[in-house]
């Protein structure tokens, strides 16, 4: 296989928020105080894994209603450097993958039955990807999958889960449907309302006319109502477990982390005109700070879990500098 064939699976992968994904059920497990560095390793590979056959799948059944649009001609089976039936072997090989390392964390590390939430979680994200553009909200599927991706993680290490385990669980879901409902519902709503795809945003009176954003009161509020809670989950532990005496150093560095996290909002909804490209640049900054916040949150228990922060970033800016020369826009978002 030629380096521009794996440059092109990288591309179907969605390879540039792959690390968001495979930290998921690592995320879990930290939060239940597991420490060994090879099983969570694993738990990354398993989530990664998870995350490549999720996206596969998505390319696969809205490939119909993609080919209708030019912004996004540069996805690999618009484009046809891959193949349909090549997709499908990357998409069952990636979901046989995930599956046989949580095989062998339950053989030597944990036990067997929670890889039924790895099961449950996949349904998830398949049923998702059969249904997501035919009735709005259905992105609570990918928050249900994500959910029970971190829930796997945390209840390998032990069982009942920890308060900042849920909290960790919680996290993640509400991170998530950010990602779905409003990101990623606004840098594809003018394909989407343009072709009456039934997601959310459209649902909700989103549209693009004349080049002109509309986004209605109520879709920001969503926006801002799902950030308000996400922030209320972050500080809790801060406050409420740990104690804010032993966590001012976290306090000092996530304040202004939400403060940017909602200026970086407030632009992204705000956008008069529409342009892709900076809706795509506003999103890849939301991502950068989203996903640090809790990493930098579970320092409190191992000031090393802070470099989690540089997976999710590290990924997005190595895969967007290697597939497509750009910093903060993947073309294929």
């Amino acid at each position: 296989m030629g380096m521009g064939k794996v440059r092109e699976y990288l591309k179907l992968s969605r390879s540039f928020n792959a690390g968001l994904t495979a930290i998921a059920p690592v995320m879990g497990a930290i939060a239940m105080k597991e420490g060994a560095l090879l099983p969570l390793v694993l738990l990354f590979l398993a989530g990664f894994f998870g995350h490549v056959y999720g996206f596969v799948l998505n390319d696969i059944i809205d490939l119909r209603i993609d080919k209708g649009a030019a912004e996004i001609s540069d996805r690999p089976l618009v484009s046809g450097t891959v193949s349909v039936r090549e997709a499908w072997s990357l998409a069952v090989l990636s979901m046989l993958a995930s599956f046989a390392i949580a095989v062998v964390l339950a053989w030597h590390w944990y036990s067997w039955p929670p890889i039924l939430l790895l099961g449950l979680s996949a349904l998830s994200i398949t049923i998702y990807d059969l249904i997501s553009k035919r009735l709005p909200a259905m992105d609570v599927f990918v928050g249900a999958g994500v959910l029970l991706l971190i829930v796997y993680g945390a209840a390998s290490v032990g069982w009942p889960l920890s308060r900042l385990a849920w909290i960790v669980v919680g996290l993640g879901t509400l991170q998530v449907l950010f990602m779905q409902f409003i990101a990623g519902g606004l840098k594809d709503v003018e394909n989407d309302y343009r072709s009456q795809a039934n997601t959310l945003a459209v649902a909700m009176g989103v549209r693009v006319e004349q080049g002109k954003l509309t986004a209605p009161l109520s879709y920001q509020v969503l926006a801002y109502g799902l950030q308000a809670a996400d922030l209320v989950l972050l500080f809790t532990p801060l406050l409420f477990i740990f104690g804010w005496r032993d966590s001012l150093v976290q306090l000092a560095v996530l304040v202004p982390l939400s403060i940017a996290m909602l200026v970086v909002s407030t632009r992204l909804l705000g956008m008069d005109r529409f342009d892709r490209e900076q809706a795509r640049q506003y999103i890849g900054m939301h991502y950068f700070i989203n996903f640090s916040l809790v990493p930098i949150m579970l320092t409190v228990l191992n000031p090393w879990v802070g470099l989690l922060v540089f997976v999710p970033f590290g990924a997005f800016v190595l895969s967007n500098l290697t597939l497509h020369g750009t910093l903060l826009r993947p073309k294929t978002m």
